[in-house]
């Protein structure tokens, strides 16, 4: 089955009671027993959800996955997968993340005993002298947020197979349309489905999803026993979100590159961070284990200054300032100080996250209207007034 056909019809299939075709909403925290322990499968709305159960098979079958847990939020998700570790124990991280990550990781675990190493994964090898005995995890985002950096997700597993470390990758920036890493020896991928999956900033929803049938068991003990659990209308949000999942990222993709060439060619632009670009450092890798390379860029003005940024933020019209991405509108952010204001500010320019970079996350709109937008705003940016925003 083709990746359009599993969006529409994976997972789910008509109500048995009423022949509805969408799946129903099921707005109950309680189940009716004909006796105790006999039930029809529910027993109480946190353990198990019949909208939730659906999402999960449309999930994992789209990740070309045994299982998938859905959890509250992406954050719910990660603290879910953290929680398989135990004190003592030590992951490798990209350490181009996403901010909140990076702050359940040092703020939240790491008083709990479990250690955490940033380090770049442009070259895989690079990551060796970090791997000892208490090595149990590799983290990976890719693309990473904000910089849309491009991590090698097969060489990453063969390294982590060779030194029997599980390796848990974000795909959130991907989805499964353009990536699947479990085909590529991922053992865990992990989604915010608040973005691309859900589609329409509309949702707050998390997943962790794997083949392994013990991690599986341990997430959805998790799941129930830490009960981080989404509602079942947040199900439903995702669910009507995949049915035109492929639709929205060819737009998506196919806006990002335009954007990108635009961004490239304007005299105010200093450096594009989008892997469709042949110059990118990422993009023969992006080529082998992507379909397409996406709708999330970031770029730098030649005038490197957070005022300057700030200013082009505010004379965008289309492209929205807000937290958050992949729905169907173009949004635009400031990462050092929204998304990765979390991260110490030493850290985040090690990893190119200056005051004046912008995220942008490339809707779905007419791509010609995106472009104006943005080259519009960038032209007005006056020297004068930059100047009088600094003094």
């Amino acid at each position: 089955m083709k990746f359009g056909t599993k969006s529409v019809h994976a997972g789910v299939s008509p109500d048995p009671s009423t022949g509805a075709i969408m799946t129903p909403i099921y707005q109950t925290s309680t189940y009716v027993q004909k006796a105790p322990g006999e039930h029809l499968g529910y027993e109480y709305a946190r353990t198990q959800n019949p909208t939730r159960d659906a999402l999960q098979k449309s999930l994992a079958a789209l990740e070309n996955a045994k299982h998938c847990v859905a959890f509250g939020s992406g954050l719910a998700a990660v603290d879910a997968i953290a929680k398989l570790l135990k004190p003592g124990d030590e992951v490798i991280s990209t350490n181009d993340l996403y901010g909140g990550t990076y702050r359940i990781f040092t703020q939240v675990f790491g008083p709990y005993g479990l250690t955490f190493h940033f380090k770049p994964f442009d070259n895989p090898n690079d990551i060796l002298p970090l791997i000892n005995e208490n090595t149990k995890m590799i983290w990976v985002e890719t693309p990473t947020n904000p910089m849309v950096n491009i991590v090698d997700i097969e060489a990453i597993c063969k390294i982590a197979k060779a030194h029997n470390i599980l390796v848990c990758v974000d795909n959130t920036f991907a989805t499964p349309y353009l990536q699947t890493p479990l085909d590529l020896g991922a053992d865990i991928i992990t989604h915010s489905a608040t973005k691309y999956l859900g589609g329409h900033s509309d949702v707050v929803l998390g997943a962790a999803i794997c083949n392994n049938d013990a991690i599986a068991e341990k997430l959805v003990y998790l799941q129930n026993a830490c009960g981080a659990v989404p509602g079942p209308m947040d199900c439903f949000l995702v669910l009507r979100g995949i049915k035109t999942l492929h639709l929205r990222m060819k737009q998506h993709c196919a806006n990002g590159a335009i954007i990108a060439n635009a961004l490239k060619n304007h005299p105010g632009v200093d450096k594009v961070h989008y892997p469709g670009l042949e110059e990118h450092p990422g993009h023969e890798i992006a080529k082998k284990q992507m379909n397409d390379f996406g709708g999330m860029l970031s770029f730098s003005l030649k005038n490197d200054t957070i005022e300057a940024a700030i200013q082009l933020m505010q004379n965008t019209k289309i492209f929205a300032l807000a937290e958050s991405l992949g729905g169907v509108e173009s949004l635009i952010g400031h990462p050092a100080t929204m998304t990765h204001a979390s991260i110490p500010l030493e850290q985040r320019m090690k990893t190119g996250v200056t005051d004046s970079l912008i995220r942008l996350s490339v809707g779905i709109e007419d791509p010609e209207d995106l472009v104006e937008d943005l080259t519009t705003a960038i032209d007005a940016i006056s020297t004068e007034k930059v100047d009088a925003l600094v003094g």
